[in-house]
């Protein structure tokens, strides 16, 4: 295998969340997922889960707030709460009195504001990103793609809650609660596609039966930035990943993987 090459370059600072729910019938917990608008320049038509890249004022909300978390990772967690709520509706990650006319209340105002802090200071609502745990981080470097994500991946659970969603129909086009083998099931048919970061982290999350033991994981194994690189096996060339850091499926075949 060829060890992955540094390239010298930032990543767009990106974040984005798998929320979890409890199945109705006893089975494997479900997750959210996303059908990205075909127009988006990344990952265009591509189920993913909801985030999006970290603005400004997702910083400059995190160097205000102190506490735990060092600047930069409150901003990333921080965008994840504006993205959820601004694609889907979903409150999470958030404190005060919530109910559904106030989250679809709260959406309208962000569309409004762009920004998290005045729908804090409108609503009353304090952040509580203890609700977010870190599970991964991704950065495919690659000197040929003009657009590369630097994404944190965090997890969430909203229990057995009666949520409502809906797609903003600008970036996604559609929402869905699946299974995360329900998910890899719907790719190998054809029904939707994924790129590779998102293939590795459905075959991960299969591997849990509840949310209590994906939090488990995530909190035992440190979350290392993961650069995919490419190595050659059985005469093919493969795009791969580290050994060690949670995932039961590190590599696939070169010809094979869909790009964002």
């Amino acid at each position: 295998m060829n060890e992955p090459t540094e390239i010298g370059a930032d990543g767009i600072p990106a974040a984005t969340v798998v929320i979890f729910r409890n199945s109705s019938e006893d089975g494997p917990p479900e997750i959210l997922m996303t059908i990205r608008s075909r127009e988006m320049v990344f990952a265009g038509g591509m189920a993913v889960f909801p985030g999006g890249r970290v603005d400004p004022a997702d910083f400059d909300l995190g160097a205000k707030i102190g506490g735990r978390l060092d600047p930069d990772e409150a901003a990333h967690q921080i965008a994840v709460v504006r993205e959820t709520l601004e694609e889907t509706g979903l409150v999470i990650g958030l404190t005060g009195e919530i109910d559904a006319d106030k989250a679809r209340a709260a959406r309208k105002y962000l569309e409004q504001t762009g920004e998290l802090e005045p729908v804090l200071e409108h609503f009353g609502w304090e952040l509580n990103l203890d609700q977010l745990v870190p599970f991964a981080r991704w950065y495919p470097k690659n000197e040929r793609i003009p657009r590369v994500y630097d994404t944190r991946f965090y997890l969430a659970d909203i229990g057995t809650g009666a949520v409502e969603i809906e797609a903003d129909l600008s970036e996604n086009t559609h929402l869905f609660w699946t299974t995360a083998q329900g998910a890899l099931d719907s790719a190998e048919r054809g029904d939707i596609k994924v790129i590779f970061p998102t293939r590795r982290n459905l075959e991960r999350l299969a591997l849990f039966e509840n949310f209590a033991a994906a939090k488990a994981q995530a909190e035992a194994i440190p979350v290392r930035t993961i650069t995919p690189f490419i190595g050659e096996m059985d005469g093919k060339s493969w795009l791969h990943i580290g050994e060690d850091l949670g995932y039961p499926v590190t590599g696939e075949p070169l010809n094979t993987v869909a790009r964002g």
